[in-house]
């Protein structure tokens, strides 16, 4: 398959700004700040995280507007041919309401849980929206799962347990094991709320056909209120590390997040960081799938955790475990079989193959048989 300059603009753009993403959000993590108290901690806010993010989603719905506006200018019918606003326009933008709060639920949890493991292990982990999209594809959806997807399952299931495994066994000074494992179990709750979000939009938006930047944007705005709602309440309840690790005490606090962001230069470029290019990844994460296939996007969100590993084990924010590598493979052989790419291409191929050699003897030994009869015939002859 040949891919448009657009096409392989948009891989570039995936690969790249997943990867910085959750980068990003792990430099946050890891980065010393001086609070509201004078005291100097690590950055944890979570839930201030989360809203940069949803934040950087918004910014597509304004981008989205600039361009409608520009190309109804033109007056030319090129709003319906571009990319960017091509699709239906005119959808209720209720709709993706709820997918909007599943992510905000989804990206707090997994916000919290990458504060306590790594950020290799955070996107190994995401692998396990494939679990529980299938699942709930059953009961919602009307779908059977086949011998193929099943087996798919249950190898992804093996491949997060192997990464759960490594994690524990790679612990360092700075994370206890209670603390890995509690990340990772989060991180994984996060996938169920991912599922439902996936689902949902699968049976209510997909067929809607509304351009990237729109649906975005709206699942930005609505996500944003949203998390700036909750975080009032989060300001008040206690909390103990590493829930919390903050000058209040409290599950969040958010003016000594943004104290502690005006006294690093390094926070600044973190929350940028997260605020750009979560907007550019998921623009062009949907138009991947809508250009291209959704398994070409599952390849490329692989490619990311390669990237995201090789950047931490570099930079020493974890040391290499064997494990981890196998746990890997695992989960990729996971998601090729449910997702029917290239593995069970191969093995049908294989299996046609030995069945038309199989065939081929049987025809060959036939022929023999029969050569052999008129062999006797012509002998009976004389």
């Amino acid at each position: 398959m040949t891919y448009s300059f657009y096409q392989k603009t948009l891989v570039i753009i995936i690969v790249f700004t997943g990867a910085f993403h959750t980068l990003s959000v792990k430099y946050a993590d890891r980065s010393d700040a001086t609070g509201e108290d004078g005291q100097t901690r690590k950055f944890n806010h979570p839930f201030v995280e989360a809203s940069f993010m949803f934040l950087g989603e918004t910014l597509c719905l304004i981008v989205y507007k600039i361009c409608c506006w520009y190309l109804n200018r033109k007056s030319d019918g090129s709003i319906d041919r571009n990319p960017l606003t091509r699709g239906n326009r005119d959808v209720n933008p209720m709709i993706l309401m709820i997918p909007a709060l599943c992510d905000v639920i989804a990206t707090s949890m997994r916000y919290i849980g990458l504060t306590m493991t790594y950020a290799s292990s955070f996107q190994m982990l995401r692998g396990a929206v494939i679990v529980f999209t299938g699942i709930l594809s059953m009961g919602f959806l009307d779908r059977k799962l086949g011998s193929r997807e099943w087996s798919g399952i249950v190898l992804v299931i093996i491949g997060l347990v192997i990464v759960g495994i490594t994690d524990v066994l790679n612990e360092d000074r700075t994370m206890g094991s209670n603390s890995i494992i509690t990340g990772d179990l989060l991180i994984l709750c996060a996938q169920v709320m991912t599922a439902i979000q996936m689902v949902y939009e699968e049976k209510f938006v997909g067929g809607n056909d509304i351009p990237a930047l729109q649906a975005i944007g709206w699942e930005g705005v609505f996500g944003l209120i949203a998390l700036l709602l909750v975080m009032i309440p989060l300001n008040f309840i206690k909390a103990v590390p590493p829930f919390a690790d903050n000058s209040r005490g409290t599950l969040e606090a958010t003016i000594d997040a943004f104290i502690q962001i005006g006294n690093s230069g390094q926070l600044i470029i973190a929350m940028l960081g997260i605020m750009l290019t979560i907007g550019l990844f998921n623009f062009s994460g949907l138009s991947v799938t809508k250009e291209i296939s959704a398994t070409t996007r599952m390849i490329l969100s692989s490619i990311c955790t390669i990237v995201i590993w090789a950047f931490s084990l570099v930079f020493h924010w974890q040391a290499f475990h064997y494990l981890q590598l196998v746990g890997f493979a695992v989960l990729v052989l996971g998601m090729c079989f449910y997702n029917n790419l290239l593995i069970p291409t191969l093995l049908t191929q294989i299996k046609s193959r030995l069945n038309r050699s199989s065939n081929n003897i049987s025809n060959d030994e036939e022929r023999i048989l029969n050569a052999t009869d008129d062999d006797l015939e012509d002998k009976s002859s004389y």
